[in-house]
């Protein structure tokens, strides 16, 4: 389709609906209603506008990116994807900063109409909702409860709504503490409307954002919440990393299962079967944490420092397996 066979309307339709996709950031869905068109149709005229010299796409990375190291690790680690953000020597939270700003980047790009996004809680995922700028339409529902006291405005009930909103469909938080005193309180919580509401759908999500909490050095939230015979308790046992407040040890392998029973977050095997998950996570202190987490076969795909990724690279780690093969496509929200 050349730009010069094209009458002006057709011209004018094309260039409408460019920019609505490349510009606006609108999901195919919304340009579909708004032309009253199929969402094939708009993705036929999207590759059309390429063809016809409408549209030129420029891949530039961000000088903050390090292409090269970010392809060697996901090849050496066999990730989804992998992007290791150049940083220079900073306080934690700027770092957290920019990796938050490039995982919204990845977040926006690979979510798709109708997939049933995960959000888990952390200060670096913090900072990935607070540069989200655009979303394809989703789902999004909050895979753990919230360290702290628990009241509407509580950050962790807030991210999940910021994100639906972006990305304009359903959001079900959970309003509810991520660890309890006992395991039949938490039990009783998971019986809850609104828990059990978010919780039924964790064997549907197709995409998930987490966050790697530092047992050992402390550098977690879910270890500042627990009391201290039970952070003694979780020394002795090896305790390396958590992620969406399960417990592993240096080699991956999953542990003490009675803090698990406390908590109000996805089990294990259910993070293992979703076909996509990211983390964000860096910094010198969760070195070993990513490594244990990597070990334990949650992870499909990484974002974090240049450091943390040299590391891997040079000292790679067997990815722990998972429960849906990796050729596997997400299923779409019916």
């Amino acid at each position: 389709m050349a730009g010069s066979e094209l009458k002006p309307e057709e011209l004018m339709e094309l260039a409408a609906i460019a920019r609505r996709y490349y510009i606006e950031g609108k999901a195919k869905t919304e340009i579909a209603d708004e032309f009253r068109i199929s969402r094939f149709r708009v993705a036929r005229l999207l590759d059309g506008a390429r063809e016809a010299g409408l549209v030129r796409i420029e891949i530039v990375l961000p000088a903050c990116i390090d292409a090269e190291l970010s392809d060697r690790l996901r090849l050496t680690l066999s990730l989804h994807h992998a992007i290791a953000v150049d940083t220079p020597d900073e306080p934690e939270e700027s770092l957290r900063g920019r990796l938050g700003e490039v995982a919204a980047g990845l977040l926006a790009e690979i979510v798709e109409d109708g997939d049933i996004l995960g959000i888990a809680w952390g200060r670096s995922l913090k900072a990935m909702t607070a540069a989200l700028k655009r979303l394809a339409r989703c789902t999004v529902v909050q895979l753990t409860g919230a360290v702290g006291n628990i009241h509407v405005s509580e950050d962790s009930v807030e991210m999940v709504r910021r994100v639906a909103t972006l990305a304009g469909g359903p959001s079900f938080p959970i309003y509810a503490p991520l660890v309890v005193d006992t395991a039949d309180a938490a039990t009783a919580l998971r019986r809850q409307p609104h828990v059990a509401e978010a919780m039924q759908r964790f064997d549907r999500l197709t995409k998930a954002v987490v966050a790697i909490g530092s047992l050992d050095p402390p550098n977690s939230q879910l270890y500042d919440a627990l009391d201290n015979a039970t952070r003694t308790a979780l020394r002795q046992q090896g305790a390396r990393a958590e992620v969406c407040a399960i417990l592993v040890n240096d080699d991956g392998k999953t542990i003490a299962p009675d803090v698990l029973e406390r908590t109000i977050a996805i089990a294990p095997e259910k993070l293992r079967r979703i076909p996509e998950v990211i983390a964000v996570a860096g910094g010198r202190s969760k070195v070993a944490a990513i490594r244990a987490v990597l070990s334990a076969g949650f992870l499909t795909s990484l974002v974090t420092d240049a450091a943390t990724a040299r590391t891997l690279v040079e000292q790679p780690v067997h990815l722990g397996a998972r429960g849906v093969p990796r050729s596997r496509r997400p299923r779409k929200a019916g």
